[in-house]
């Protein structure tokens, strides 16, 4: 970031249409990060405002107001008061929806008041017309005191107008206040509360006050002269009543003068689409047939780049082995690496797939409507409508659904929701979920459309959804903890899904899975590699052992080469891993080879497909290198018959449908409830009824 770059902030109400306006103003210039000292995902983004001048923008966290209620709020509040000198915005870009100006305008007006520059852009003028809205532009300018701009972010219209504003702005580098609440609630209270700095804003000492949130550049003294205002608590809080009720009557004053809605102009279908959508029956069925076409897509649309991923990467440990010579470099390389990386990228398009859908739900305003749907079922299971968002967003990975339940204001709730949400099929889950699945269930159709291999993994999403509700239910009968709940869900207009936006998110999702998992899984290849290519004593000695014994000489040389490869497999550091827990998994069907495949997915669940493909290639040691599916179909029992059979696939799906098997959910439960209590709780909970439940779905089938 250069020193002349200007910092812009991006706030709004949520589903105002931050995201788009974001994308607009830097396309692939992004990145995701941390904000200081907080877990919580932050976008950044590089703009071109002019040839000479670029922008660092900041996506923050969709808010109502400064007045933090959740930890996504307060982020916006520190960042505002310069908690982080270094975070501290020149320019705030203010994002408004044009049919909800009024409400939008109240955090305007707050941030307007801590006199920082501000731009507002009004967005979604495109549908001006279908709402019978008309606006007086210049006069809302003159009245608001501020650049003002409309836009259609989805459109891209008014973006060149935007970053003009933004320079003006900082150029001109001053702002006065909108509202001015001082002279309107208490004129001398407010003198004596200006009086104890003037470093900052009055409206910046005043939320210090409320809000006690200190910048880190306030001095002892200054901080000591804050706290004693706080002891009024009564005072405070009707002073904070009487500005909200002032500044809507401000905002009030200057819309009835600039804006207008004429109905009887209106053509919106909005309201019919609610009485679907929201139905008390026809809605959830809508919402089951979203789903069951959801999954059926990520099996019928995958299946033919899927197989081509899987046939390359086999190619390509086939010629890397005939081409190089051999040794251990060609060794790791053919066994190791490319099967390990091979693991992973295979399920690229079902999880774009998984992706390109939910980005489309949220994009479309539907997302919203399942919120305000599942909000009466969710109560009597101890949550709220709210929890169904990270539920949903489960589907994708735990971690980011987790920090998703900051939303929700009541902690035993948020609670709730946290130890629940990883019973929900995660991207992670698919990976192991499609193999087995590919390798169990035929690929039947029934009706001529109804594929069997995705109503199976449908029952699965359905399997974990359950659990986390009943699990959910436990808790909210034996969890003590007192609590005032409310529930307020933004309903936003219907809009066709912006192509772009739904591109990004699929792009940057699957991007963080690949290299996420990617990294991973590609150290634990190299280290399964070696623990599986190397032993003790016994391994060193166990070729000279076969190939001596009198029982062998009738094999020939292939079978030989095979049995040694296995021998040495079995007498291998990993394989003495394998071999310790297998009395405690073989009552679930499973073999040692299994078992190292479930001590290495506890760092990630998708690691259990690559370590499986690293042990096969090791224990095969031939030529012609198959595919990973080959690999598993072939594995065989003690018995001679195939390991991976209808019993032993389903009893590691209900396996894997259960358990937590994640360090990176451990770690973020951790963080989220700041205790160890949490997090173990949930850890050995789910691993207890994911033995108990596997056990029992394999000796029934059995």
């Amino acid at each position: 970031m250069s020193k002349t770059d200007i910092k812009v902030a991006l706030i709004g109400n949520p589903n105002t249409g931050k995201t788009s306006l974001f994308n607009q103003l830097t396309g692939l210039n992004q990145k995701v990060g941390n904000y200081p000292g907080v877990t919580v995902d932050k976008k950044l983004g590089v703009s071109k405002l002019s040839p000479t001048q670029n922008a660092i923008i900041t996506d923050l966290p969709g808010t109502y107001s400064i007045n933090p209620t959740s930890i996504d709020e307060s982020i916006v509040l520190k960042t505002l008061l310069k908690k982080d000198i270094k975070e501290s915005p020149d320019v705030i870009l203010v994002v408004a929806d044009v049919e909800n100006l009024k409400r939008n305008l109240l955090l305007f007006s707050q941030i307007k008041d801590l006199e920082i520059p501000t731009v507002l852009a009004i967005n979604m003028v495109d549908q001006m017309t279908k709402k019978g809205i008309s606006i007086d532009l210049s006069l809302l300018k003159k009245e608001l005191n501020t650049e003002v701009i409309l836009i259609s972010a989805r459109k891209n219209e008014g973006i060149k107008d935007v970053k003009a504003a933004i320079i003006r702005c900082h150029v001109a580098a001053k702002a006065s206040p909108l509202c001015g609440i001082d002279h309107k609630i208490d004129p001398d209270y407010f003198k004596k509360l200006k009086e104890i700095s003037p470093n900052y804003s009055l409206y910046e000492l005043w939320l210090m006050v409320t809000q006690n949130n200190f910048p880190d550049t306030v001095t002892k003294e200054e901080k000591e002269n804050l706290l004693a205002f706080k002891k009024d608590a009564s005072k405070l809080k009707k002073y904070q009543h009487k500005e909200t009720i002032y500044r809507y009557q401000e905002i009030n004053k200057i819309l009835k003068k600039t804006y207008l809605i004429d109905k009887s102009k209106a053509t919106d279908l909005r309201g019919r689409l609610d009485k679907i959508f929201t139905h008390k029956i026809f809605g959830y069925v809508f919402f089951f047939l979203i789903l069951l076409i959801i999954f059926q897509s990520i099996f019928d649309l995958a299946s033919v780049p899927m197989d081509f991923i899987d046939g390359s990467f086999a190619q390509l440990a086939d010629f890397a082995k005939n081409s190089l010579p051999n040794g251990v470099f060609t060794d790791l390389l053919t066994e190791g690496i490319i099967p390990g990386i091979g693991g992973v990228i295979i399920f690229i398009p079902q999880i774009a797939i998984l992706f390109l859908f939910i980005a489309v739900l949220e994009e479309t305003g539907y997302m919203s409507r399942v919120v305000f749907l599942m909000d009466k079922i969710m109560r009597r299971f101890g949550m709220n409508g709210k929890s169904i968002i990270p539920l949903i967003s489960g589907t994708a990975c735990a971690i980011p659904a987790i920090m998703a339940t900051r939303t929700i204001a009541n902690w035993k709730e948020r609670l709730i929701t946290i130890l629940v949400t990883p019973f929900t099929t995660c991207s992670a889950r698919l990976p192991i979920y499609a193999i087995l699945i590919a390798l169990i269930i035929p690929d039947k159709k029934f009706f001529g459309f109804l594929n069997l291999q995705g109503l199976v993994l449908l029952s699965l999403y359905a399997l974990g959804f359950v659990t986390a509700i009943l699990a959910a239910y436990i808790l909210h009968k034996t969890l003590h903890i007192k609590s005032k709940s409310f529930f307020v869900i933004e309903m936003p207009n219907y809009k066709l899904p912006s192509l772009k936006n739904v591109f990004f998110e699929v792009v940057e999702k699957t991007k963080a899975f690949v290299f996420g998992a990617g990294k991973i899984i590609l150290a634990l290849s190299i280290v399964l590699w070696f623990l599986a290519s190397n032993g003790g004593t016994t391994y060193k000695n166990v070729e000279k052992a076969i190939t001596e014994n009198v029982v062998n000489q009738t094999l020939n040389k292939d079978e030989l080469q095979q049995k040694i490869a296995s021998a040495k497999l079995e007498n291998s550091y990993i394989g003495m891993m394998g071999k310790a827990i297998e009395p405690a998994i073989k009552p679930l069907g499973y073999d040692w080879k299994i078992g190292i495949a479930l001590i290495t997915s506890f760092a990630a669940r998708e690691v259990f497909v690559g370590t499986l493909a690293t042990i096969y290639s090791v224990e095969a040691n031939d030529e012609n290198t198959t595919t990973i599916k080959q690999k598993m179909a072939a594995e065989v029992n003690e018995t001679g018959g195939i390991l991976f059979n209808f019993p032993v696939g389903m009893s590691l799906m209900v396996f894997y449908a259960f358990a937590m098997q994640c360090m990176a959910t451990f770690a973020i439960v951790k963080r989220e409830t700041k205790s160890w209590k949490w997090p173990l709780i949930q850890l050995f909970g789910m691993a207890i009824l994911a033995y108990v439940a596997s056990f029992l779905t394999y000796q029934i089938l059995s």
